[in-house]
């Protein structure tokens, strides 16, 4: 149950940011937005009341937050880890580091895990977008008109197989598979830029598979798979036949214009089943 009061939204790129703080204001409640310099989308984050702040500024973070009342946080939108040198910690930011000690040196999931319990440590409760937008986590089976055969069916099996294993080493949340062919996995480029690359890759017959779902185990607060229209047209433009992704913890950024760019394209978008889920034993 989520309790009255301002919500904070640490905002990165994209959005997303924006969509979390119009939901939260159709939930009644008031919301403050903190954009990140350099990454947030300052013209969508306009109608909101805001600040931009560098990353690394974390105690006029904090004290922005707490000055607007915010007692619920959410992390939302990508954010480019900076490299060290750019960084520039204030005095509070660095106490923060220190606190994150060896959490600062792990993958993407240590990292932002370690940041959602600082933040609680601080007092704040942090909430997962998808709390907010409860709409954009899509469902089970195809949501537009082009149905998977087979062939896709077994290449998602095969992409499911593939980012459980991946899961261990706390890589990326996505693979793109062809006729049981590996083609790439996700790393730190991200999902179009991987896109990207197997376009290059592509083998002759029915296009690829991209399968997108989160890590198990993984803190939705601090990051969540998101599909968007973008990767349906890289999807479509790097020559894939389709797209499957985990309801209810992936996050679709226009769920209405995924769905009719699949169309458009005649790409399959399909919400993964308990069956499809299942572990083989």
């Amino acid at each position: 149950m989520m309790g009255a009061g301002c919500v904070g939204i640490l905002a990165g790129a994209g959005p997303l940011p924006a969509k979390v703080a119009a939901a939260a204001l159709e939930k009644g409640k008031s919301v403050f937005v903190v954009g990140f310099r350099d990454f947030a989308d300052m013209a969508r984050l306009a109608p909101y009341p805001h600040e931009i702040i560098r990353l690394a500024a974390v105690g006029e973070i904090l004290t922005a937050l707490k000055k607007h009342g915010c007692r619920e946080l959410v992390l939302i939108g990508p954010v480019r880890r900076p490299a060290w040198r750019d960084l520039r910690p204030d005095a509070e930011g660095a106490r923060v580091l220190a606190r994150l000690g060896r959490a600062i040196f792990l993958g993407d999931d240590g990292l932002l895990g370690a940041v959602v319990r600082v933040l609680g440590e601080e007092g704040f409760i942090v909430r997962g977008a998808h709390e907010f937008l409860d709409h954009a986590t899509g469902k089970s089976g195809t949501l537009g008109r082009v149905v998977p055969d087979e062939q896709a069916r077994q290449d998602i099996a095969r992409g499911v197989q593939v980012l459980r294993a991946m899961a261990a080493l706390d890589i990326g949340q996505g693979c793109v598979v062809q006729s049981g062919l590996v083609l790439a996995v996700e790393a730190l480029e991200g999902t179009d830029a991987m896109l990207g690359r197997c376009g290059k890759l592509m083998q002759a017959g029915s296009g690829g598979v991209l399968i997108k779902m989160p890590k198990s185990g993984q803190d939705l607060r601090a990051d969540m798979p998101t599909i968007g229209p973008e990767t349906l047209e890289n999807a479509a433009r790097n020559g894939l036949r389709g797209v499957a992704f985990q309801p209810g913890v992936t996050l679709l950024t226009d769920p209405d214009r995924c769905v009719a760019l699949a169309d458009r394209y005649g790409l399959f978008l399909y919400g993964l089943t308990s069956e499809d889920l299942k572990e083989e034993k």
